[in-house]
């Protein structure tokens, strides 16, 4: 990094410029505009970068630099200046080279000026490009609002703010990445959430030693947690909505927005936080109920479905008659434990096919595929039709919740219990659950202090119940 990052202006216009133009590599980045401005009185250099800078208020900025009648420069003038002669709302006075650099590097527009002494201006005229604000294809409701985070972290806080229309909503800003400098948002409730765990939080963040968070919410989450990451149990919460997020703060958690990232990081996160949607809140408490209930149920059979199945059929004389239909007709050429594993597989093969394939064919083609596969691989022995049917239970219930890390949790899983089951048949069944058990009590979150299971450990009755079923919190 350059030496003159961690230095300050001089208060000597010509030497000033040059630091500070040699410090932004003038001249090397064709978008890095750097101009010299002539006034009544003063000379003006003024620094921009294109495409983060809205033309018709640097226009009217430059303007007033040429126009500008301030009689007295030196010590304070800076100040002065701005108070009288610019139009800009946003003006802060700087004398760090590194800051008045970030700003810059941020799309904001700095003046220095041989009236100013040992201060510079730097004007807040960004504009970035941004998408509109839409509902996110992975977060979707039946009733309810249809905005969802975007790129922008201004945008992203201001959809929260819209929400809650209160001053004790504060928002404090960290840059993070000693080579990105990526801006970071703490919002929390004053009064509702842990004044000791924000500001322990807001530290971890603030003293992160990373280059950069190419990745977003995901780098950061693995900067301030860097060990536990072979559990497979998600270690936070990454909603697209804006009214989630906004419920999550105003029930005493902790939002962190990230630049560049169209998602929210919730903290502190449990395991049951994963299994509440939007519709639970958007319908009747009766019908909300029904919803929550039909998701645990459906989601938590995912994980011992095939398990189950296998270890029905290693004990297929104990089942009665009303069972029988469990067993297969045709269990085909391979054995059913290889039948289940080459699914999964192939399961999540045609997932990265859809993926990767253009929007016009993604549709048609992964339901073709898939009907054709399955089709083919009972026609020829691979698979048995009871093979197919579960798996296809499995891989549509796993779209019950939308997280897609919970999911592959719950995939691994079954996978280990099917295993397990194989070879030691219930000992191993019974292995494999505890197994998903004792990994989820003992994963380690990015916020280290609430347990995972809670509030099944330790155990709090009321809030299982508002957890479980759509109930009102107590007074």
């Amino acid at each position: 990094m350059n030496s003159d990052w961690n230095g300050t202006l001089t208060g000597r216009f010509d030497e000033d410029a040059a630091r500070f133009a040699s410090l932004l590599r003038t001249g090397e980045s064709f978008d890095l505009n750097d101009r010299r401005v002539k006034g009544p009185r003063w000379r003006f250099r003024v620094w921009t970068l294109d495409g983060l800078t809205r033309p018709e208020s640097l226009e009217k900025l430059l303007s007033s630099l040429t126009t500008a009648e301030l009689r007295e420069g030196g010590e304070g003038g800076a100040a002065r200046f701005a108070e009288v002669c610019l139009p800009s709302g946003q003006v802060k006075v700087e004398r760090s080279l590194g800051e008045l650099a970030e700003a810059v590097l941020s799309g904001c527009t700095v003046v220095l000026s041989d009236a100013f002494g040992p201060d510079a201006l730097y004007a807040d005229l960004r504009t970035y490009p941004v998408r509109d604000s839409e509902e996110p294809e992975n977060d979707k409701v039946m009733r309810g609002s249809r905005d969802g985070f975007v790129e922008n972290i201004l945008t992203n806080v201001s959809l929260i703010r819209r929400r809650i229309r209160t001053p004790s909503l504060s928002v404090r800003r960290i840059r993070v990445g000693s080579g990105t400098r990526t801006d970071v948002a703490v919002l929390w409730m004053e009064g509702r959430a842990d004044e000791a765990y924000v500001r322990d939080l807001a530290g971890r963040i603030a003293e992160l030693k990373t280059d950069s968070l190419v990745l977003g919410h995901q780098s950061l989450a693995e900067a301030l947690s860097p060990r536990g990451w072979l559990n497979p149990f998600p270690k936070l919460r990454t909603p697209e909505r804006p009214d989630t997020a906004a419920a999550a703060l105003l029930e005493g958690g902790v939002v962190v927005l990230c630049d560049n990232t169209p998602e929210a990081m919730l903290f502190p996160v449990t395991l049951f936080h994963f299994l509440q949607e939007t519709d639970d809140f958007c319908f009747s408490p009766l019908t909300g109920t029904y919803l929550r209930l039909l998701r645990h149920a459906i989601f938590w059979l995912t994980m011992i479905v095939t398990p189950l199945w296998l270890l029905c059929l290693n004990h297929a004389e104990l089942l009665p008659p009303s069972l029988h239909f469990l067993i297969p007709h045709d269990p085909g050429d391979l054995p059913i434990p290889v039948q289940l594993i080459v699914t999964e597989f192939a399961l999540d093969g045609l997932k990265l096919a859809s993926l990767n394939t253009p929007d016009v064919l993604a549709s048609s083609l992964s339901v073709v595929g898939g009907l054709l596969l399955g089709d083919f691989a009972v026609t020829v022995g691979w698979l048995s039709p009871d093979v197919i049917l579960y798996m296809a239970f499995v891989a549509i219930a796993n779209f019950t919740q939308s997280s897609y890390e919970l999911g592959y949790a719950f995939k691994y899983l079954r996978v280990l219990t099917l295993l397990l089951t194989a070879a030691f048949d219930w000992i191993g069944f019974l292995a494999g659950i505890a197994a998903g058990f004792l990994l989820a009590a003992f994963n380690r979150t990015v916020d280290g202090r609430r347990r995972y299971l809670w509030p099944l450990f330790p155990w709090d009755g009321d809030a299982v119940s508002r957890l479980v079923l759509r109930l009102k919190k107590r007074d």
